[in-house]
């Protein structure tokens, strides 16, 4: 079964899953449909049959699963890939949007339980592997472009857009979520307007990530996702829920395995305010997920599996003239900044305050000559 990509603008299609922007036009790719007349067998990360990935008790009553290298909330509502992509520089600079370099493939908890950290299968969801100061995006997958859900993000359970602690109810003070669609990507934290801080890939216990910034210290690591459907009769659909399959036992690992995101570069983008009011949404019909996030060495240990390619360098970029985007969104208003992750450290910074002596001066010791 061969997947198949589709270029919006030039109607070129591509069969390499690692690719999600036309080599023409620099355009981002369609969803990913299978054709079966191809002798091309799947790759190691496609998964033709969905596996439900949840190992943990049932708090949620939308069913979660794996398709190809996504994980679909929904029986079929909204697919979140989690993107390859350029580290933007953090000179001051505000970039466009990059563009996507494949997806990361994912991986079910439960599957390799007897090699996971024991919290692991207490959280449950899926994990993938990233290197270090890797970049990702986050990429929303609407399977019904007639229906509305809404998606909160969080890494190391401090929420993307407003950096207060996770939680899973919808308050209508202040909108901590996505409304997708029109909301295609999450590239980083909502730092200002029109303005997000990349998400970045760094080791816990070293102070990087936004977590330990927020709460003081690095317990969670990760990301967590959850995705809400609208009221029923709203939008005119009508589904048959399913639950979510449970289970799960105990196991030590190492706690360094793990990865917490911190900020990088500043990106132009949009969080879009809900058009429609926080009383559309259904908080009681809902999909979650935990995201764990591996070095490349750990993964390999873990899965038996070579890790992805190195992390992307702007050379690639040059290299492929491969485009960055700009969105034409004037018509969409963007969510207003709070003021909790306006002044988060990037990890440039982080870095150069590790490297500089706390004393302000730098008195030089004599010796015997």
């Amino acid at each position: 079964m061969l997947s198949i990509r589709i270029c919006p603008q030039c109607d070129k299609s591509y069969s390499d899953s690692n690719i999600s922007y036309c080599l023409e036009d620099g355009s981002r790719l369609s969803f990913p449909y299978f054709r079966a007349d191809s002798n091309i067998q799947p790759s190691l990360f496609d998964t033709e049959t969905p596996t439900v990935i949840s190992n943990s008790i049932n708090l949620g009553n939308l069913e979660v699963e794996i398709r190809d290298t996504s994980v679909r909330i929904g029986d079929d509502d909204l697919d979140v890939a989690f993107c390859r992509t350029l580290r933007i520089p953090d000179d001051g600079s505000v970039y466009d949007l990059p563009a996507s370099l494949g997806d990361f493939p994912v991986f079910r908890v439960s599957d390799y339980a007897d090699k996971v950290p024991e919290h692991w299968k207490k959280t449950g969801g899926v994990f993938i592997p990233m290197y270090q100061s890797e970049a990702l995006f986050i990429e929303f997958r609407a399977r019904k472009r007639w229906q509305p859900v809404v998606a909160k993000v969080a890494t190391g359970k401090v929420n993307a857009i407003t950096g207060e602690e996770w939680h899973q109810h919808l308050f209508d003070e202040e909108q901590d979520y996505v409304v997708v669609p029109p909301q295609q990507w999450l590239d980083g934290y909502k730092t200002s307007t029109n303005i997000v801080r990349q998400f970045v890939a760094m080791p816990l216990g070293e102070g990087y990530s936004v977590e330990s910034q927020m709460t003081g210290a690095e317990e969670s690591g990760g990301m967590q996702i959850i995705v809400y459907k609208p009221f029923e009769g709203l939008f005119e659909y009508s589904q048959t829920l399913r639950s979510v399959v449970s289970g799960g036992t105990p196991y030590t690992a190492p706690p360094t395995i793990e990865m917490g995101i911190g900020a990088g570069g500043k990106i132009k983008q949009k969080i879009y305010e809900d058009k429609y009011g926080v009383e559309t949404w259904d908080a009681d019909t809902y999909g979650r997920f935990f995201v764990h996030i591996v070095n490349s060495r750990v993964f390999k240990e873990i899965t038996g599996v070579e890790p992805p390619s190195t992390p992307i360098e702007i050379d690639t970029y040059l290299e492929y003239e491969i485009p960055f985007f700009e969105v034409y969104d004037e018509h969409l208003k963007d969510v207003k900044p709070q003021e909790k992750l306006f002044e988060i450290k990037p990890i440039d910074l982080i870095d150069k305050m590790k490297q500089t002596p706390k004393n302000d001066k730098l008195k030089v010791e004599d010796g015997e000559w």
